[in-house]
């Protein structure tokens, strides 16, 4: 490692072992990868709280080219890592920081978050180990209107940061109207404009499994910039910090410029986003903006699974082989995961689930055919 290198990894130990933080070193760290922003320069670590622990994902920086002392931006929401995710992640971390994250979170939790702690410890503790939201509006060209942004915020969602101290607190923008973060409800909403395609062309690669919109590829390819949106906030519920994600960037779907939303492992277009966005008004879950559901075919017989659902603390599912029409599989899926967020449902292998009293389909875990990691199958039983 380099003189510079060297100079991250000490300074993301030392913030790890603060008593707010980990309160110690971590167990292990290891540099995973490295990016530019904001013509600074940044560094991503993967670390343990413990040996046999999961892996963890932080950032440090960012550096001048050749100075080792950093400007400020060192954190982690101690989520786990993962390696296709961990780039986009630090990048939001790093702009939540710009946006006076850390400044904003000390103000609430000094007032409000004592006082609306959640007593229902279990469901909390869960809550805490999901990851945080993100989604990435992309644009036709690097600019934006942020009066209308928080116009549509306000008309479409009754989210105001110029609001009492009763209502959605203290939203503030940087100098360069390119951020701003606000807090609502015990959570920290970061809205950035940023001038540059997502990197890697990941959009464009990821564009390529929305079945459901032939125009994704060209949309993705289009793009020139990005609105990178980000909630934070683990005293929060999960669901609450996933439907707020959902309102912003559904606000920012009005904007002229948008080509596409690119989330949970596709891009979207923006008039759906819209439309699976009205679930909240009614009083129901977003799901189809929250978890895509994949579908391939093998022979004779279709294959579908979710990517989404680690964001929510739950595991991902998969149906295999089953002698089914592609929508009646994609429906099928879409009610298991309804009834799993919508009442916290845990399912475990061995066990089995049904809509109706005699109803047992088989749930099984094992190597994802799709995804990395372990994913849930389970069994089909077609419709008579």
């Amino acid at each position: 490692m380099n003189q510079q290198q060297n100079a991250a990894l000490k300074s993301m130990k030392e913030w790890l072992a603060h008593p707010d933080e980990l309160g110690k070193e971590p167990a292990k760290i290891e540099l995973a990868g490295e990016f530019d922003l904001h013509e600074l320069h940044y560094y991503i670590f993967k670390y343990k709280k413990s040996i046999l622990g999961k892996w963890l994902l932080g950032v440090c920086g960012g550096y001048e080219p050749g100075e080792t002392e950093h400007c400020g931006h060192v954190f982690s929401e101690m989520e786990p890592y993962e390696e296709t995710t961990a780039k986009e992640k630090a990048i939001a971390m790093v702009e939540m920081i710009r946006s006076y994250w850390m400044e904003q979170a000390q103000k609430y939790e000094a007032g409000k978050m004592a006082k609306d702690h959640d007593s229902a410890e279990d469901k909390e503790e869960n809550d805490s180990q999901a990851g945080s939201f993100l989604g990435f509006v992309l644009l036709s060209k690097p600019e934006w209107n942020l009066s209308q942004l928080k116009t549509d915020l306000k008309t479409d969602w009754d989210i105001d940061w110029n609001a009492d101290e009763n209502e959605a607190e203290d939203g503030e923008e940087n100098a360069d109207n390119t951020s701003f973060v606000i807090c609502v409800g015990g959570m920290m909403a970061a809205v950035s404009l940023i001038e540059a395609p997502v990197p890697e062309e990941e959009a464009v690669a990821n564009a390529a499994n929305n079945y459901m919109w032939p125009g994704a590829v060209a949309a993705a390819k289009a793009h020139t910039a990005q609105i990178l949106v980000a909630v934070l906030g683990n005293q929060a519920p999960v669901l609450e910090r996933g439907k707020l994600l959902v309102k912003f960037i559904a606000a920012c779907c009005k904007q002229e410029t948008v080509l596409g939303v690119y989330t949970s492992g596709t891009v979207f277009q923006p008039q759906f986003y819209l439309d699976a966005a009205q679930m909240l008004t009614d009083g129901g879950l977003p799901v189809l903006n929250w978890i895509y559901f994949g579908l391939y075919q093998e022979g004779k017989t279709w294959n579908a699974y979710t990517y989404g659902m680690r964001m929510f603390g739950k595991e991902e599912m998969e149906v295999l082989q089953a002698d089914a029409k592609p929508e009646e599989l994609r429906n099928f899926l879409l009610d298991i995961v309804y009834y799993v967020l919508d009442g916290n449902v845990t399912l475990h292998a061995g066990e089995t689930l049904g809509f109706s009293e005699n109803q047992k389909l088989p749930i099984t875990c094992s190597k994802s055919e799709v995804l990395e990691g372990s994913t849930l199958k389970i069994g089909f039983t077609a419709n008579k």
